[in-house]
């Protein structure tokens, strides 16, 4: 692949010169006299080294970097100089440019340091489509869904994500607050930043502490090292607290300290640290009727809830439910390399008419098991869970009993007997699927 170098410097002579040696190289060379048209050749052309001079008509070719980084961040700046000073070459390198050199001293150093920093570039130009296609994945436009009530929580999302609003995303389990929360990151200013997310009701609460903030080596029994938390993970990024609510008292008033100052001292440590994240949380709980209980600091409910987005519950957007099941419908598909299935009128008709205690979430679960176990082309109601079915009569029921036995079987088969995952594809708990396998005397 034929690369594309920038030169951009006054004397022609140079860039002649310049543009022959590089050329020999195999390369493709633009030129430019001045700072303005070499910006102008930059949007217009897939550039991945740019040689400045340092002294040019219009700019400053070591200012002219920062310039350049913001159209092309991935494009790597050599600058070059008649007159080396140090504080010259040091502004250049804080403004990101990857080397600082003088002409005609330094001639020979061009090409290898071009070979260099064109591989760099090459390396960020691939970490930059892949940060790209991340933020298309986690973006608003991937939230299915054209109900009002979801409509509304996207467009609260939208205004609030451009700023550095701390937010509270409220509503019942499985109804997608992770999903907001990654495109309200991806959706602001702190894109290319970490997204991190930890579960607050993961952990006990000295765990939680210990990954939140971080510990000093000491800090405890096995502690033989400094370990970083998650605030310094996410810093200049986003930290996602999920299950807010469960978070212990005295955890919430070191995580208060961070909303207001942005500082924190790690477990065992004496030292203030100082991050810059923001901070989206979320829960499935009341955190006011909880902060009236002594449950929650008020002060950090207050804190946290500066802009409150409410996520609607699947049984609030029921015209969104077949939208959702023909998306997980066409994605497990392709995960097992099938053909897209469909659905059939009955099992539409279940999906529609079922109360969703486990919102998107449920859904997800039950299309990916039905996906595993479908046979042919078409998916029907007796590939759904049987909760669906409880009106079931005593014959029925033995029917089912016998279903079931075969559904678990094959759902086995296809985790290759991880019981864990078994019983996550089935919607139901680990001792649970264990009493089944022994109940049917599945081997």
């Amino acid at each position: 692949m034929e690369h594309t170098i920038l030169i951009i410097d006054d004397e022609s002579k140079i860039r002649s010169l310049l543009s022959r040696i590089i050329e020999l190289e195999g390369f493709k060379v633009l030129q430019s006299a001045t700072a303005k048209e070499g910006l102008k050749l930059l949007t217009t052309n897939e550039v991945m080294v740019v040689l400045s001079d340092v002294k040019l008509p219009d700019a400053n070719g070591v200012e002219l970097v920062v310039e350049i980084k913001k159209i092309r961040p991935y494009v790597e700046v050599i600058n070059l100089t008649a007159f080396g000073t140090i504080a010259d070459g040091v502004t250049a390198m804080r403004n990101g440019a990857f080397d600082y050199i003088t002409k005609g001293d330094d001639n020979d150093k061009i090409i290898p340091l071009l070979h260099k920093a064109l591989e760099k570039a090459k390396l960020q130009a691939r970490v930059f489509d892949l940060e790209k296609k991340v933020g298309l994945k986690h973006s608003f436009e991937t939230i299915i869904g054209s109900s009002p009530a979801i409509k509304e929580a996207i467009s609260l999302a939208q205004k609030v994500a451009v700023t550095d609003t701390t937010v509270l995303l409220l509503g019942e389990t499985g109804t997608g607050k992770e999903v907001f929360a990654q495109a309200i990151h991806y959706g602001s200013p702190r894109r290319n930043k970490p997204f991190v997310a930890l579960n607050c009701s993961g952990f006990n609460p000295e765990l939680l502490e210990s990954e939140l903030f971080g510990y000093k080596e000491g800090a405890f029994t096995g502690a033989n090292k400094d370990k970083k938390g998650l605030l310094e993970e996410a810093n200049e990024g986003t930290l996602f607290l999920d299950e807010i609510g469960e978070m212990n008292i005295d955890l919430q008033a070191k995580l208060l300290r961070v909303l207001e100052n942005q500082t924190f001292i790690k477990m065992g440590g004496t030292q203030t640290s100082k991050v810059n994240v923001r901070i989206i949380a979320a829960t499935n709980r009341d955190l006011k009727a909880e902060s009236d209980k002594g449950n929650f600091r008020s002060d950090l409910y207050y804190r946290l809830s500066v802009f409150a987005i409410v996520l609607p519950s699947l049984s609030q957007r029921k015209g969104d439910i077949v939208l959702l099941a023909k998306h997980y419908l066409k994605d497990f598909s392709a995960k097992v390399n099938r053909n897209e299935l469909s659905m059939d009128k009955a099992f539409i008709d279940y999906l529609n008419n079922h109360h969703w205690k486990g919102n998107i979430r449920e859904l997800k679960n039950i299309i990916e098991r039905a996906v595993i176990l479908a046979n042919g082309e078409v998916i029907g109601a007796d590939l759904l869970p049987y909760e669906f079915n409880s009106g079931a009569t005593e014959a029925g029921a033995m029917d089912m009993a016998m279903m079931e036995k075969q559904h678990i079987v094959k759902v086995l088969n296809y985790a290759r007997g991880n019981k864990t995952e078994t019983a996550r594809l089935l919607g139901i708990g680990l001792t649970t699927l264990y009493r089944k396998i022994e109940e049917y005397q599945i081997s």
